[in-house]
């Protein structure tokens, strides 16, 4: 009796080990871990796990200065949220290439220049706000795939704030989609972080009409991405 019990232990034991050892291993190819736990495959850093509550941990080895391991995910001090003007409205927003400023006046905590930094260390946007900025712009709240994404007004790279204050519906194609706004976010945290542009300037301006500042930076009209 004894010895048939032990054996049940150990086989329950040795069954275990497998199962938990895969739950545990990212599958081949995957490049992030999404805070929600599912996983990406994304070949850059810019928008991973966007619809997934951020990046949990990279896999791709990038935090690393070259040990093969990647590292702990790193948590950011990002301070409170500071509103571009007041909020006054909550509902009936108007959509269009641009926030509707009653509505989405835009929010920062600070800038990070960080050579480590990435985007997903501060991106934290619930499903539920979602549907909520959805709700305000007068959508049917659900998932829209790429059809559309509810950007942050003033982007991360520049001290975005996640508040509801900072994000609306952006479309996904046509002109000035958010493919675009994404080329003018990085180009623009480059300009602040090398002292270019101050840090104010550039929230300022990207809240306020982020088509007339890429036509500043690109000399174009922001009709591709």
């Amino acid at each position: 009796m004894r010895r048939a019990a032990l054996l049940s232990v150990l086989l329950l034991a040795v069954l275990a080990v497998p199962f938990g050892a895969a739950a545990d291993s990212p599958p081949p190819g995957a490049t992030a871990k999404c805070r929600d736990g599912s996983y990406s495959y994304s070949q850059h850093h810019s928008g991973t796990c966007s619809h997934h509550g951020g990046v949990a941990a990279w896999l791709d080895g990038s935090a690393t200065a070259g040990g093969g391991k990647t590292a702990a995910p790193t948590t950011v001090a990002i301070g409170k949220t500071v509103l571009l003007a007041p909020r006054t409205r909550s509902d009936g927003c108007v959509r269009s290439a641009r926030p509707d400023r009653r509505c989405s006046p835009g929010a920062y905590y600070t800038v990070l220049c960080s050579p480590g930094f990435h985007t997903g260390s501060v991106r934290h946007v619930t499903q539920a706000e979602k549907f909520a900025v959805e709700r305000e712009y007068g959508m049917t709240p659900k998932l829209y795939g790429r059809t559309i994404e509810i950007d942050h007004i003033v982007s991360l790279e520049l001290g975005g704030s996640n508040d509801i204050a900072n994000l609306y519906p952006e479309r996904g194609s046509g002109t000035a989609n958010y493919h675009v706004k994404d080329k003018l976010e990085n180009a623009v945290a480059a300009l602040v972080c090398s002292g270019k542009l101050s840090l104010r300037a550039a929230q300022r301006a990207i809240a306020s009409n982020w088509e007339t500042l890429y036509l500043r930076v690109f000399r174009l009209a922001a009709t591709r991405a």
